[in-house]
């Protein structure tokens, strides 16, 4: 029965094929990646030795990551902690204390270090540096105190200056809601904190309502700044002309979180009533609206308005009756009825006029009259087709042809005007 639970972890906490790991070598610090390619059988929450700038560290797995540039190469694990690395850790940290104690009490000895206020010491895992943590507003020369504190630790000795939320966190402590400070329980990484979200929130300017025990704003002013702006967007501002059930007034205060707005009502008592938001009526949009929609359209000149601002109004002042005078219903059209069926509806027969013969093209009728003046023959041939006739008569023919009607009957034609060469229909017809 053993077998089964080993199998079944194996399968949840399979490694991506990217190969990187996010190592962290503090409570609450940063994640730094490496490449895990020589050892794939690590796993969350193993000890692995790795090398830094500062030297060998020792830092635990938090996760698998992907990666995301394949051209970057990160440095690899030297090799996972064994049980005699983790003691080794234990005992750098009980001497990180007294390593504190001596860089404090030659710092008072030497003088010049009243604005620096040295917060914590931290050795390499090899045991070959020590860092310093201070804060300090003013700088200093550390040289002589960097000298004396090689010589008694026998390690190579960095000052590094952290600010006040750092400071913080290292020192731990309650924070001003009574529990445990946010930076030294679970924040990893500091938000940038304004001035705005404490407005946002209600939250009263006063230093000891905003500032945490840093002296810098408090980190839980972000937690519902998000969840504070959305909510006021539903509601009015402050000094709004609204209406409610119980009379028009002006909002006095908003609640976000209460999903609602404190209203004074003018009035000989001046009545402040806590109004939820759906009960809520903007009169100042809504007034605005109904003016903009008893203007004029300005937008339309011929015609097919759809703005409601030339919709008709029905006498009662419905908006449904005045919007189906503006929109009509829309008609099927009737179905096509057969001319026997109409001539019985009407009781009498219709006589459609004849249609008129098609009338015969121009150059036709000219060319049949050239033929017949160059033949001498009146009477005009039984074919409709035009008899051959020699080189000679096609001369004769084109001495005697009248001339080239003008292109302009086509204007006439075009603009629907009788063109004055052409006769009128139903004369001159051959």
């Amino acid at each position: 029965m053993s077998a089964a639970p080993e199998q079944f972890i194996q399968i949840v906490v399979a490694h991506p094929s990217s190969h990187v790991v996010g190592v962290r070598f503090q409570k609450l610090g940063k994640l730094y990646h490496f490449d895990y390619t020589d050892f794939p059988d690590i796993r969350n929450g193993d000890y692995v030795i790795v090398e830094t700038v500062r030297g060998q560290q020792i830092g635990q797995i938090m996760g698998f990551v992907e990666r995301e540039d394949t051209k970057r190469a990160y440095k690899p694990i030297l090799r996972p902690a064994t049980p005699r690395d983790l003691l080794i850790k234990q005992q750098l940290q009980s001497k990180e204390v007294s390593a504190l104690i001596d860089c404090r009490e030659l710092a008072s000895k030497f003088g010049g270090f009243e604005e620096a206020k040295f917060v914590a010491a931290e050795y390499s895992f090899d045991g070959t540096n020590v860092a310093i943590m201070y804060s300090s507003e003013a700088p200093f020369n550390g040289n002589r105190l960097r000298s004396e504190l090689q010589k008694k630790l026998r390690a190579n000795i960095e000052f590094r200056q952290i600010g006040p939320r750092d400071v913080a966190r290292i020192l731990g402590g309650q924070g001003a809601c009574g529990g445990p400070r946010c930076c030294s329980t679970f924040l990893t990484e500091f938000s940038p904190i304004s001035i705005k979200m404490a407005k946002a929130q209600g939250v009263p300017l006063t230093p000891t309502e905003i500032t945490g025990m840093c002296g810098r704003l408090r980190c839980c002013l972000i937690y519902e700044y998000e969840q504070y702006v959305e909510a006021r967007k539903q509601l009015p501002k402050k000094n709004k002309l609204v209406g409610t059930p119980h009379g028009e007034g002006r909002v006095l205060e908003v609640f976000p979180l209460r999903d609602g707005v404190s209203v004074r009502f003018e009035g000989e008592d001046q009545v402040d009533r806590f109004v939820l938001r759906e009960e809520l009526i903007p009169l100042d949009e809504f007034r605005a609206l109904k003016a903009k929609a008893e203007q004029g359209c300005t937008k339309n000149e011929g015609g097919g308005c759809d703005c409601g601002a030339r919709r008709p109004k029905s006498a009662t002042g419905d908006l449904a009756a005045a919007l189906e005078m503006a929109h009509p219903p829309r008609r099927e059209p009737l179905p096509p009825v057969d001319d026997d069926e109409e001539d019985e509806m009407h009781g009498e027969a219709v006589r459609l006029p004849e249609p008129r013969p098609a009338r015969e093209p121009r150059h036709n009728r000219e060319r049949r009259s050239r033929q017949q003046s160059g033949s001498g023959q009146g009477q005009p041939q039984t074919s409709n087709q035009p008899a051959p006739q020699t080189r000679a008569e096609g001369q004769q023919g084109q001495s005697n042809q009248p001339p080239k009607p003008n292109n302009n009957r086509n204007r006439h034609r075009r603009r629907g005007h009788r063109n004055p060469n052409q006769p009128p229909k139903g004369e001159g017809q051959s």
